[in-house]
């Protein structure tokens, strides 16, 4: 029969054990020490800085690259990848710095990747212009209703994924009640372009069409 363990014997048992299970015992702890410790500012994941954009950053609507009846430009100098998406028949994510506008007191800026990831990280922006230059009314994201009473997110998240907020005829958004004859005037009566103020008579007629319709009842919200 084997004898019981004497009282001393007993104890350099439980030193043996201690000291194979001591390391891994301790490794648990440190694990739990470190995993209730918040993670540094630092270390975690950061929204990125965004481009900056002020009203010096928008000027004459023509001076931009036009694309299909609105217009598109880069703040980064990344001209050739944004001309790239909006050229293209299938869709794309337009690069950070992308400026798209189809009339001069409307504007869509693309922000980083991971700036706002509500609006696919386009920034919105409602401009006062004149010969002297360009004012921001508004800016934002999902916040930002027009001078027509539309919200521009509103509008703009119904364009189907492939064409990144971006709305045409097709893209699935809403369409807006203003005519090409119209869009085409407010495009060739920016005040900040030169010669904006040689008016043809057609353009005056499409204007004061606009000018009766705002009367009547406020255009729906609309974009490129």
């Amino acid at each position: 029969m084997r004898r019981p363990l004497y009282p001393q014997s007993a104890g350099r048992a439980a030193r043996r054990t201690t000291a194979r299970t001591g390391p891994r015992r301790h490794a648990a702890l440190l694990a739990a020490v470190l995993l209730s410790v918040s993670v540094p500012a630092t270390l975690r994941a950061a929204t990125p800085a965004p481009i900056p954009i002020d009203a010096r950053s928008f000027g004459c609507i023509s001076a931009l690259k036009p694309v299909r009846g609105f217009f598109v430009g880069n703040l980064l100098g990344q001209l050739g990848a944004t001309l790239k998406v909006a050229k293209s028949t299938t869709g794309g994510v337009y690069p950070p710095g992308s400026v798209v506008q189809l009339v001069p007191t409307e504007v869509m800026v693309k922000q980083r990747p991971g700036f706002n990831a509500a609006t696919r990280d386009w920034e919105f922006f409602e401009l006062d212009v004149s010969r002297e230059g360009s004012t921001i009314r508004k800016r934002g994201f999902v916040e930002v209703v027009n001078r027509f009473g539309g919200n521009c997110f509103a509008c703009h998240v119904k364009a189907r994924p492939e064409w990144d907020f971006v709305c045409e005829t097709g893209h699935g958004c809403d369409p807006i009640p203003l005519t090409e004859a119209m869009i085409g005037a407010l495009q060739r009566t920016d005040p900040r372009c030169k010669g904006s103020d040689h008016v043809t008579e057609a353009d005056a007629a499409a204007l004061r069409q606009l000018s009766e319709l705002m009367q009547k009842k406020p255009p729906a919200p609309g974009g490129t």
